[in-house]
């Protein structure tokens, strides 16, 4: 029987997803957002010289891939595997993690509620949790194509407890095993089919270059387990930070650099490192990145908030250049300041994005964008309708 028939595990999950959509139209509902008054049509054609601005996908999930910002003027959506470049200039914008307004929820657990279980009880708990995230995330994958959002970042807990020592797990154990393997296969199978973007961005907490054996010795068990999972679903990248500053940063990067080859294959192929806003800048990465071979996550709001003398333009064009030695779109991140710049704390993200921190040259570039900001899909929608307006503006 096909993947959608009675005996699937994904039967009744196209139910589900559908059943979670407002009645209207998605087009109608996006404009009527943002409190736009221009019509559908306008938007579809809207151009520039240079580009054509976001055209939204069909709301149908039985499938257009995700259409995004295309540079060319060509209006064609992005084809091909996610992570390798395509000859058109296209951007495509990603979401963090959790949905803001779409009924989309994943599921966790506490350690200290899974050790009050029997052992037998907390793999039927678990297994129930990580079938329904897996169904989710097939929900989850719909539904930013229909939106027009061409990447999702997976939660790290998404198989919660994982890597726990006293409640840990495999999915051999889970009662469900077998039907939440099946179902990520399907999930890898409609990401590609939609041509979206997964991702992975393990917490603070997770850090190979620690001075502290048990810190790096989760911090590899907590990769493994990711990587895993990305292998399963077929997301591409899996960023981190370098680590604090324990004995100096020349020091950690070192350590960084010698505890690399620890990791498996599937974690080494997908393992990207990011510039962050308090101790290592994309000028202190770099040389790290190409002595590993590993690309650069350029966050441009984490370089404003820890400048390194590199301007915008040229630590995004070196950041760039590690993808594309490896042909491979690149990723970066953006956010804004909740209080503005110069009031406050800088490094706190705000709900949304303001269109003066997008930097005007990236509408030029072939990248993956997460916009990291409190109002997930409204913020990137936002965003999106943001450039919209903006290339209205200059329109003859």
């Amino acid at each position: 029987m096909n993947s959608r028939g009675a005996s699937s595990p994904l039967a009744g999950i196209h139910k589900k997803c559908l059943g979670r959509r407002n009645a209207a139209s998605r087009e109608t509902k996006v404009l009527r957002l943002f409190g736009f008054s221009v019509k559908w049509k306008v938007l579809k054609s809207l151009t520039t010289k240079r580009c054509t601005i976001y055209r939204f996908p069909a709301a149908d999930p039985e499938l257009l891939p995700a259409t995004v910002v295309d540079l060319n003027g060509s209006g064609h959506s992005r084809r091909g595997k996610p992570g390798k470049r395509t000859e058109s200039k296209t951007m495509r914008f990603g979401l963090c993690c959790i949905f803001m307004n779409e009924p989309i929820r994943f599921r966790t657990t506490t350690a200290r509620f899974l050790t009050s279980l029997s052992r037998a009880e907390q793999l039927e708990r678990l297994s129930a949790i990580c079938l329904e995230n897996a169904k989710n995330l097939y929900c989850a994958i719909e539904t930013v194509a229909r939106l027009g959002i061409g990447a999702f970042r997976v939660s790290s807990p998404f198989f919660p407890r994982y890597t726990h020592p006293e409640v840990g797990y495999t999915l051999e154990e889970l009662p469900a095993g077998a039907e939440i393997r099946t179902l990520l296969y399907e999930v890898d199978q409609l990401r590609s089919r939609l041509n979206i973007r997964l991702s992975f961005h393990p917490d603070q907490f997770v850090s190979i270059s620690s001075l502290r054996d048990e810190v790096m010795r989760k911090s590899l068990e907590e990769l493994e387990y990711q990587g895993l999972v990305a292998e399963l679903i077929g997301a591409d990248v899996i960023t981190i930070h370098a680590g604090g500053r324990q004995g100096g940063k020349s020091a950690t990067l070192q350590r960084f650099m010698d505890t690399f080859p620890l990791l498996s294959e599937r974690v080494r192929v997908r393992l990207a490192l990011e510039n962050d806003d308090i101790s290592y800048t994309v000028k202190d990465l770099l040389p790290v990145c190409e002595q590993l071979d590993i690309p650069l996550v350029y966050d441009v709001h984490h370089h404003r908030c820890n400048p390194d003398g590199l301007p915008v333009e040229e630590a995004t064009n070196r950041a760039l250049a590690t993808w594309q030695r490896q042909g491979r779109e690149p990723w970066v991140h953006i956010s804004s300041p909740r209080n503005g710049w110069g009031e406050g704390n800088a490094k706190l993200h705000a709900d949304y994005i303001d269109p003066a921190d997008f930097p005007e040259f990236w509408r030029e570039l072939d990248v993956t964008i997460d916009v990291e900001a409190k109002a997930k899909e409204l913020a990137v929608l936002r965003l999106m309708n943001d450039l919209v307006q903006q290339a209205g503006d200059i329109l003859p």
